[in-house]
């Protein structure tokens, strides 16, 4: 139902009324203390920097100018929980609240920065981060997948970069959406299907830049594990340079952007070109002087006296065998005489050794026989002593023995008496009571 018309009314303009409900609000609240997450945070090229204050309830608009950021303790970023003094205001342009920040300090990590460096601690222990499992993207892939969403500036720009570079490259697209509930789940099933396809080279999996909350999706573990796990070159592409994500760290190539990606994944063409181009030319060259060496060595050979004259050779060939065989001879000679030199040797030293051996042995048998003729019967015989034997040629050391009117034969030391016995006298000799004295008379 309308308002009845009257003369009295009062009719707003949308910037008296923006700025009537700035004064109130500058009036009405003024400065105040705020808590809360950073997101969205944009550094322009003025300085200044503008972000969104949020947390789970609502969010406001906020601005720091360049002149208020020369004492601040830390550098913001997205995720990160800050407090904010500054006065509550409108910005008329656009019409929307904000608050003009004069004071900031860090509360702490907000509950999605704190979420992403606890599943980025959890996964780089298990070694998803590795750098010895990142894989070399192929140089010259036939076909390239990307997950992206369909719709967005992300994928025209690589489609346009991808195209002018190699405008007959097979690209394959899998649409997912890249923020939202569900996203991360589209990504990672996505990224499994390739893999399942086998036909894709090198993955690329990203989206433009946003909030912190708008690239959630590419921080989700379900993601971070489907592109860890693919048999395929992962490339992340996700945002702006300054955005990082736990796809990047899983990847095996971190782009700054889509476009970037688009860049590392192929080159030009034309850059292809112009090296095969140098390649053959360098190839061609180095078979073209491999082939004047070969020449020039073939006439070199050719021009020797060696195939001019192979008389030469076989005489000079001749030469060295005579001259190995004069050789040969020599040494045979030569090795003849030392043998029966050592022969010779050896002989004279043997029979050297066997004179003396001989002298020594006729010396010892010297020696014996000396001792055995001073111990022998004729060394006493010659001494005075005789031997007295009986008929039967025993020799008698008793006149006892001997009966009278026996037959004896005594041994001198000159000749044999042959006596018989007259008669036996025992007397004592020397002291010995029992000695015997034959009398006897020659035959």
């Amino acid at each position: 139902m309308s308002p009845a018309p009257s003369p009295t009314r009062k009719v707003y303009g949308v910037g008296e009324l923006t700025h009537k409900i700035k004064s109130i609000l500058e009036e009405g609240i003024g400065s105040v203390w705020l808590e809360g997450e950073i997101s969205n945070l944009s550094r322009p090229a003025s300085g200044h920097l503008y972000f969104t204050l949020k947390d789970d309830r609502a969010q406001i608009r906020a601005a720091l100018f360049r002149g208020r950021q020369r004492d601040m303790p830390f550098d913001p970023a997205d995720g990160l929980k800050v407090r904010v003094y500054g006065q509550i205001t409108v910005y008329e342009r656009s019409g929307q609240y904000q608050v003009i920040v004069q004071t900031i300090e860090e509360a702490g990590k907000g509950s999605l920065q704190a979420a992403f460096e606890a599943l980025k601690k959890k996964l780089e222990a298990e070694g998803l981060f590795d750098p010895a499992r990142k894989r070399p993207l192929p140089r010259l892939p036939q076909c390239i997948g990307i997950v992206t969403s369909p719709t967005g500036a992300a994928i025209r720009d690589m489609l346009n970069i991808l195209l002018r570079r190699f405008p007959n490259l097979h690209i394959v697209i899998a649409p997912v959406r890249v923020q939202g509930e569900g996203a991360a789940d589209e990504i990672a099933e996505a990224i499994d299907r390739f893999n399942a396809w086998g036909n894709a080279d090198v993955l690329i999996v990203g989206r433009g830049g946003g909030s912190l909350e708008d690239l959630w999706a590419f921080n989700e573990e379900v993601v971070a594990r489907a592109v860890a796990r693919s048999k395929r070159p992962v490339i992340s592409a996700v945002g702006h340079e300054i955005d990082f994500s736990i796809c990047d760290f899983a990847a095996d190539l971190r782009a700054p952007t889509p476009s970037a990606a688009a860049e590392l994944v192929i080159g030009r063409k034309q850059d292809f070109e112009e090296q095969l181009a140098h390649t053959a030319r360098r190839l061609a060259r180095a078979l073209d002087g491999f082939r004047l060496t070969l020449k020039n060595r073939f006439l070199t050979c050719s021009r020797s006296w060696v195939f001019r004259e192979p008389d030469n050779l076989v005489r000079q060939y001749r030469q060295r065998i005579e001259s190995l065989k004069r050789d040969m001879a020599n040494a045979l000679r030569g090795a003849a005489r030392e043998r029966q030199q050592r022969i010779d040797e050896a002989g004279v030293a043997a029979k050297h050794l066997i004179q003396v051996r001989r002298q020594e042995a006729r010396n010892r048998v010297d020696r014996l026989a000396s001792q055995l003729r001073l111990l022998g019967p004729h060394a006493v015989l010659e001494r005075g002593y005789s031997i007295t034997r009986a008929a039967d040629g025993a020799i008698l050391r008793d006149a006892a023995q001997i009966p009278e009117g026996e037959r004896i034969n005594t041994l001198l030391a000159q000749g044999t008496v042959e006596s018989i016995v007259d008669r036996i006298t025992t007397e004592k000799h020397h002291g010995n009571e029992n000695d015997t004295r034959q009398t006897t008379r020659p035959v």
